[in-house]
């Protein structure tokens, strides 16, 4: 066992540490009880062996520079945040030193150990964000390095009742804030009707992916109109200076239960300086030049079902 000095104190009884090309520590395990005073608190990396529902990882990670990158903890600790006492098991950090992502929970999901039991160990959480107050079970909080809110992720069955740039939506999976507090991004929980540069467009994403509330189907600029969203609802016919159309609208895919059911693949559309973009079909169009209309997608198929005893 060795000491190693971090910028919050020094670790003792370090076991194994993995090294960067330039000699800096990339990661160790520690055997006994170590205190880090930073300015969230006193953290106390784990040291004991872990349980059924922790994830094995190393308990801490480095930058090259020798900064700490991430503390997995020995219980669960109240941390001092910028939006408020938030509990964690596992706190990640800028380079800087400013507090980077928040996890309440640090669970390890397997056969034995599932996501519902994760659920229901987890607690509803208040915490101050630009909207206000905020209230439920979060998987994390990211934070900008200058401390502003960068984005909130809900467990799945949370939901938010939000007031965004285009009315009052009822949210889930989470919601990503531009530093300057206004909404970036949030996960609609139902079909929801917004004004673009197109006018009125149905925005619902059926399959959101991703396990984090930073990239979210339904984006804003700052100053609250349309950046993109994804749609299931609405076909786009654009007509150019030559009289030539394109039609987009949303896709079809075999259901996972069977394929003889389908699965509408949302519609992603993009605004940005003038212009529609399709990002999946590698086109653009200038507003200007052209003519568009939103009609109505004949789906003719299904939201996902994963149960296929249904």
């Amino acid at each position: 066992m060795s000491s190693f000095i971090t910028a919050y104190g020094t670790l003792d009884g370090v076991e194994f540490r993995t090294l960067f090309s330039n000699g800096k520590t990339d990661g160790c395990l520690v055997g006994r009880k170590n205190s880090l005073t930073t300015p969230y608190g006193e953290l106390i990396p784990q040291y004991e062996a872990e349980d059924m529902g922790r994830r094995p990882v190393k308990p801490l990670y480095f930058y090259k520079s020798g900064a700490i990158k991430s503390v997995a903890l020995q219980a669960q600790t109240l941390l001092e945040t910028p939006v408020g006492p938030v509990p964690a098991e596992l706190v990640t950090f800028h380079e800087s030193g400013s507090i980077k992502r928040v996890f309440p929970l640090d669970g390890r999901l397997s056969g034995f150990w599932t996501s519902k039991n994760e659920y229901d160990l987890a607690e509803s959480i208040t915490i101050r964000a630009p909207l206000g107050e905020l209230t439920a079970k979060f998987i994390g909080l990211q934070f900008y390095e200058s401390g502003v809110l960068k984005s909130v992720t809900l467990w799945p069955g949370e939901f938010l009742d939000l007031r965004t740039p285009t009315g009052e939506f009822r949210v889930r999976t989470g919601i990503a804030f531009h530093e300057d507090g206004t909404v970036r991004s949030i996960e609609p929980a139902g079909v929801v009707r917004v004004d673009t540069p197109l006018g009125l467009m149905t925005a619902y994403d059926n399959e959101p992916q991703g396990i984090h509330g930073d990239l979210n189907s339904l984006q804003f600029n700052p100053d609250g109109s349309i950046r993109a969203l994804k749609t299931t609802a609405d076909e786009i016919l654009v007509i150019d200076q030559s009289g030539r159309e394109h039609r987009f609208s949303p896709g079809l895919k075999d259901n996972p239960c069977g394929a003889e059911r389908k699965v509408v693949v949302p519609l992603k559309v993009r605004f940005s300086a003038g212009r529609i973009l399709f990002d999946d079909h590698q086109q653009s169009f200038n507003l200007q030049q052209c003519r568009v209309k939103v009609l109505p997608f004949d789906r003719k198929a299904a939201d996902p079902s994963y149960s296929c005893a249904s």
